[in-house]
């Protein structure tokens, strides 16, 4: 078959495998739980075949007029996909610790900042070399790259602490953080050897492409096959990840506020509950003697 068949074939396929991975996803109603994922899929759903339309047409002597609005509808999902993507890390990283209320918040927290710095620093190296529209692409792959990192960041995190937070395999969290790694580290080897090897750039686009159909293929898996119930997580109290997230859950509380005595009113009220006590001792005293007395 040759290389132009294999890859439109392989297109195609893509886009079945992102209906059909939407499908499941919306039919088992995990929109509920990763409403950023969901967004992302119905994204990817209909830009797919518009976008696949595009490119046949433009690609023809009478369409090459329609190559402006292929550009900006390209730059465009690949954008709003970046952005997505941030999400998304949130999502599953709030999922992973679900079950640890303290350590979830303040690790949001943790995690959004770590974030924004990995935007910062990527689009920090932006040469801005180029003008006009041609900026789009160098803001685009400077969100894109910066987002890669964190989720391949988030999948070690992930693979390093699944016992400790009770995370099973089978997990959708775990499916979710496995696929965008996979499709991460691809984005880095692909630009990595295409810089190195520029004669091997169609061969290298047809590995690209597989693993991106194995990667939707796996979310497909996770989809279709019925997920492991998360069991409660019980641990000792004395365990190490326990007291990490009782800290974490005093963290910013406030407590009870206790309102203290005055100093000059001190010392009239002691001198009164003395007094007081002082009777009460003689009475109890007087009523004893009287009933000793009775009985002799």
């Amino acid at each position: 078959m040759p290389l132009n068949l294999a890859m439109s074939v392989m297109s195609v396929a893509e886009f079945l495998l992102w209906a059909a991975l939407g499908f499941l996803f919306w039919k088992k109603n995990l929109q509920q739980r990763f409403p950023s994922m969901s967004a992302y899929l119905a994204l990817r759903v209909v830009s797919t075949p518009v976008l696949l339309v595009l490119i046949y047409v433009q690609s023809q002597p009478w369409g090459r007029h329609l190559f402006v609005a292929y550009f900006f509808t390209y730059w465009a999902v690949y954008i709003a996909s970046a952005v997505l993507l941030f999400f998304i890390c949130i999502e599953v990283f709030r999922s992973a610790f679900s079950a640890f209320s303290g350590l979830m918040r303040l690790g949001t927290v943790v995690f959004r900042w770590a974030v924004l710095a990995s935007v910062i620093v990527s689009l920090s190296t932006i040469s801005f070399a180029h003008r006009g529209i041609l900026i789009i692409p160098d803001i685009a792959y400077g969100l894109m790259r910066s987002v890669s990192i964190v989720e391949l960041c988030l999948l070690g995190f992930l693979c390093l602490s699944m016992n400790a937070l009770r995370l099973s395999v089978r997990d959708m969290t775990f499916g979710i953080a496995l696929g965008f790694g996979l499709m991460s580290a691809n984005d880095f080897v692909h630009s990595l050897l295409v810089s190195k090897f520029t004669s091997l750039t169609a061969p290298l686009q047809f590995v690209y492409e597989s693993v991106i159909l194995f990667a939707l293929g796996t979310w497909v898996a996770y989809c279709a096959l019925p997920e492991s119930a998360r069991q409660p997580v019980v641990m000792p109290a004395n365990s190490t990840i326990y007291r990490w997230n009782e800290i974490a859950s005093a963290l910013g509380h406030t407590g009870t506020q206790v309102a203290a005595r005055q100093p000059a009113n001190s010392f009239f009220l002691t001198d009164v509950e003395r007094v007081v006590e002082k009777v009460l001792t003689r009475n109890l005293k007087g009523r004893e003697s009287e009933t000793l007395e009775h009985i002799g």
